[in-house]
This record gives structure tokens, sequence and C-alpha cells, in this order.
């Protein structure tokens, strides 16, 4: 299970320390954004998620599980939504965040995957409250794909 994590800019070090602490076995990197970090856990999405619940953080702002990661080349990332694609019982959205490129926009990943899982898999769209959220978080030369339900993104209120 790959998970990226936001934290405030300059606590990288506390968030590898709570995730460290709350995950335990877990391999966690920094990236070119401050703030972002991508963390390898061995642990199902269920149990890190769960662990990480009910863990009182001071730095975590947001988790978000990922599926795979994948060079952030349409091809790949398409290839990698569709794999997902065959999951969604339901309704979806998708939501791309783009960071360290200009050759991927995120309105233009929402809207082209969003109509390849319609075409491929006759989904219906719900942007406002759907079953299943396709995420795409795109980190220069990679992107990290996901698939999630409602409560599987969480978010932390951080006081600085």
């Amino acid at each position: 299970m790959i998970l990226l994590v936001t934290v405030p800019p300059g606590r990288e070090g506390d968030g590898i320390l709570e995730l460290e602490w709350a995950l335990e076995k877990v391999r966690v990197k920094g990236t070119d954004w401050r703030g972002v970090l991508l963390a390898e856990t061995p642990l199902s999405k269920l149990e890190a998620l769960e662990r990480l619940k009910n863990f009182e953080t001071q730095a975590i702002q947001r988790v978000v599980p990922l599926e795979r990661l994948v060079p952030a080349r349409w091809e790949d990332i398409e290839k990698a939504v569709l794999e997902l694609g065959k999951k969604i019982e339901g309704t979806f959205a998708v939501r791309a965040k783009v960071r360290g490129t200009k050759r991927l926009s995120q309105r233009e990943l929402e809207v082209r995957l969003g109509s390849l899982l319609v075409e491929r898999y006759s989904l219906k769209v719900n942007l406002g409250d759907p079953d299943y959220t396709v995420l795409v978080e795109v980190l220069g030369k990679k992107a990290g794909i996901g698939l999630v339900r409602g409560k599987d993104v969480l978010r932390f209120e951080v006081v600085d």
C-alpha cells in the first residue's frame, strides 16, 4: 500500500516519525514538494487507515491511499485507471492534483479519464457524492493512482 501524506511545510521530519510510530512497518520518502511525503507499507489499506485514524497526530494533515505509482505519461495513467475502473460498482468521480509538470492539466485529466471510464464500462458520473473516487496525484515524473470510497482519504486538523 502506498500513501501520499501531506504535512505543513517544514514539518516533514515530524510527519515521518508519526508515520513510523503509527504504522510501524513503513518506508517514508520525502518528495520534491515541501510538505508532501510518500509512504510504502505492507499493511492493507484498511489496516493502515485504521491505525492512522486512531493515531493522535501533530503533523499529518492528509492521507491519500494509492494503489500504484506509474510514470506520469497519459498512456500509463490511462492503463492504471482502466484497471482500477473494473472495481467500480456504482457512481464515480475523477479527482486529480498535478504538481511539477506542465504537460498534464488537472482538468484535462479529470475529464478525459472520466470519459474513458464511462465509455469503457458504462459507469455513471456523480461529482457531488460519488460511490467511488478515482484519484490521480501527479508528482513530477510519477503519478499515484488510487480508488477510494468516502472515508478513505483521512484529513486531520493540525495546529502550528
